[in-house]
């Protein structure tokens, strides 16, 4: 007899389906897992054994095999754990097998059988739901599954009340519902003093969905700004949030099965490596660029970033997508991101500064930034130049517009965006290109010669010329107006980069 139990793989954000396969024969006693298990699943085999022994049971003196098919798959991860417990359990008689045919099943076993947390069940939980199957998982993720929409869910604390459970002994509570947490407070633009054209130009970003550097000496706001950003973004959308929520689920970070509205905000080191920022590693993982899908990555100083670090978030940037490619897969993960980048003009933080000249100004200048290539920097559609805060605009009181204003103004845009962009599969401005550009972004006469003029004088190449019309397309919908005329095409390229120093 061959026991058979449903559990998942988990490449990227896809969850395959794989059966996990007992059978006990007689031969030489032995314990053989196959299928192309990594460490962790080998390592099961052990985990599972001391969890059945805690419930009184040994296994029979017989060879067991255990194969994940398809075998050619690679199997990663301890949510194996469970699923070969029941298929072994289904195999020696302790359970029904034709009734674990109708569940899903995933979780890591302790040594006392215990079923404890593993990474992407909310991921499991939408296949299940797809397939129309039921889900076993931990009790600790019994709230984090309930968010796949119409799935039965048996969340476990342990093995023995699972077993008693599907022996109809007692009876598993359902999970308790989840809950979508509300934002925690952050800073307010009240805080920033001065910086008039830095908090438009945020504005402007916040509205569209556009990239955003920031360049100035030590102290002048810049990280204040970014971290101001979050509090005039409009929440996420009840799929939005999902989506956002499947992410974290499958690096492990959804904590308690609560979902927030808020939009991720992902400040990582400058030391971060390749793989930390745009997901891979032994057993590859989203990066800090996908974890902040449909939110903000924030680069603080910019070019202390290694450059090909830098340089591996051009295709993310462009495409929404991060692909993490090895021998034997290839894994795709989103990173439909909104960059907001700081940095320093020099090495010292001080050009332009009488009192606190550079010494080896221009070349310090155009050295250190030469560490950011043009291609990168061809993607980021804002550049603001922040200029220090002087001691007299520090004394001034808050200025009388706060976040919340900023806010209402951002959200009424998102809006007119929404309505627009209806039907093209187009969250924001940002994202606008092909036809919907031509559509919605082609300026009127005057703004198109002005455009085209720009375009000639500032060598603009046809990214950063489409990038421009986007930019102009949010200006003119901050204005609450229905075409890009002149005056929106001109706002927008006077945040365009100027040429480096030197």
């Amino acid at each position: 007899m061959v026991a058979l139990v449903q559990t998942v793989a988990y490449l990227g954000l896809e969850a395959r389906a794989v059966e996990v396969q007992c059978q006990i024969a007689a031969g030489m006693p032995g314990f053989h897992l196959v299928g192309l298990p990594d460490k962790a699943v080998d390592e099961s085999r052990q985990r599972v054994q001391a969890a059945l022994a805690s419930l009184g049971l040994a296994l029979p003196p017989k060879r067991i095999t255990i194969n994940l098919s398809p075998a050619d798959l690679p199997k990663e991860g301890s949510h194996y754990d469970l699923p070969i417990a029941l298929a072994l359990l289904a195999a020696m008689g302790v359970t029904d097998a034709e009734q674990l045919g109708d569940h899903v099943a995933v979780g890591e076993l302790s040594l006392d059988g215990r079923i404890v947390p593993s990474p992407g069940v909310l991921l499991a939980a939408i296949h299940a739901s797809a397939a129309g199957r039921a889900l076993i998982c931990p009790a600790a993720q019994g709230t984090e599954a309930g968010w796949a929409s119409g799935i039965a869910i048996l969340a476990a604390p342990d093995l023995i009340s699972l077993l008693n459970h599907l022996k109809g002994i007692q009876v598993l509570a359902p999970p308790p519902p989840g809950e979508a947490v509300a934002a925690p407070p952050g800073p307010d633009l009240r805080q920033v003093k001065g910086q008039e054209t830095a908090k438009r130009a945020l504005e402007i970003a916040a509205a569209g969905g556009h990239n955003l550097l920031l360049c100035g000496p030590p102290g002048a706001g810049k990280s204040l700004l970014a971290a101001c950003l979050p509090g005039i973004l409009p929440e996420l959308t009840a799929p939005e949030a999902l989506e956002v929520s499947i992410v974290a689920s499958v690096a492990g970070t959804l904590e308690d099965g609560r979902i927030s509205r808020a939009r991720p905000f992902r400040a990582p080191h400058h030391s971060a490596s390749m793989a930390a920022l745009t997901g891979g590693g032994l057993k590859v993982r989203p990066g800090e660029v996908s974890l902040a899908h449909l939110g903000v990555l924030f680069l603080d100083e910019l070019p202390e970033f290694q450059r090909p670090v830098l340089d591996s978030l051009r295709q993310p940037l462009e495409t929404g997508a991060v692909t993490v490619a090895r021998a034997n897969a290839h894994v795709t993960f989103p990173a439909r991101v909104q960059l907001i980048a700081a940095m320093n003009p020099c090495r010292c933080g001080h050009l332009g500064d009488p009192a606190l000249g550079c010494s080896r100004a221009p070349r310090c200048a155009a050295d250190y930034q030469s560490r950011i290539s043009g291609p990168l920097l061809d993607r980021i559609d804002l550049h603001v130049d922040v200029d220090p805060v002087s001691a007299a605009d520090l004394a001034l009181p808050p200025p009388a517009e706060g976040s919340a204003q900023v806010a209402a103004r951002v959200a009424a845009a998102r809006t007119r965006q929404t309505e627009r962009l209806a039907g093209t599969g187009t969250r924001s401005n940002a994202e606008l290109d092909g036809e919907a550009l031509e559509r919605f972004a082609t300026p009127d006469e005057p703004g198109r010669k002005l455009m085209l003029q720009a375009a000639e004088a500032m060598r603009l190449t046809a990214r950063g010329y489409t990038r421009m019309l986007r930019v102009a397309r949010t200006v003119a919908d901050l204005a609450g107006a229905e075409t890009v005329a002149r005056i929106h095409v001109a706002e927008a390229l006077s945040y365009r980069r100027r040429a480096a120093v030197g």
